[in-house]
């Protein structure tokens, strides 16, 4: 499932159900359930994240110049137009995040409704992914570290005689970017995990 693709329906409710037997209902459900697990945990949506936060990255970085430079006529102007430039790259990045996170969302109530029609210990084998959850798990572990670290550090660390609060605002904020970024990841993976003990290892379904 690309990030453009349209997601898939609901399960229909129970009086309108036309699955000819128990078979037909689990292959139906296994290859809903595989395309969501794929729109939601997919190496390409690892990596639109990733990108989204370099964007985003990229455009705080503009502003992080136009803070900096603000010490005559001549870089106020310059540094107004480094301001305009990075808001216009954050501004559609954080956007395209928002949309993003309110798919994932709706993706993640399509797996538990697809997953609590029944269960199939052959077929859900393949939609826990337990590679792929470490992959997104790890590093955004390790970039929410990092960016905590930042925070945390570059204020405490900072000297006022030569570095200014334009300088530490600026770091702090990649240092909340990497937070943020890593604090994403980490929760796509924890729910993920979290569902795939819920809905494809827990007890029989009602």
């Amino acid at each position: 499932m690309s990030s453009r693709s349209p997601l898939p329906p609901p399960p229909p409710p129970v009086e309108i159900r036309a699955w000819r037997d128990r078979n037909a209902l689990l292959a139906d459900r296994a290859q809903v359930l595989d395309a969501l697990v794929k729109g939601y945990l997919g190496a390409g949506r690892l990596g639109l994240l990733w990108l989204w936060a370099a964007l985003f990255t990229l455009g705080w970085s503009l502003v992080g110049t136009a803070l900096t430079s603000l010490t005559d006529l001549l870089t106020a102007i310059v540094g107004g137009v480094f301001l305009l430039l990075g808001l216009g790259v954050m501004i559609p990045t954080g956007l395209a995040v928002g949309f993003g996170l309110r798919k994932d969302h709706r993706i993640h109530q399509l797996l538990r409704q697809w997953g609590e029609l029944d269960r199939d210990p052959v077929l859900d084998r393949n939609l826990r992914r337990p590679g792929l959850n470490l992959a997104w798990m790890l590093p955004s572990a390790a970039l929410c570290a990092v960016g905590l670290a930042v925070c945390l550090v570059l204020p405490a660390t900072a000297d006022p005689a030569h570095d200014t609060y334009a300088l530490v605002v600026y770091g702090m904020g990649l240092g909340l970017i990497c937070w943020l970024t890593g604090l994403i990841g980490v929760v796509k993976a924890a729910a993920h995990r979290r569902w795939v003990l819920r809905s494809l290892t827990g007890g029989a379904p009602r």
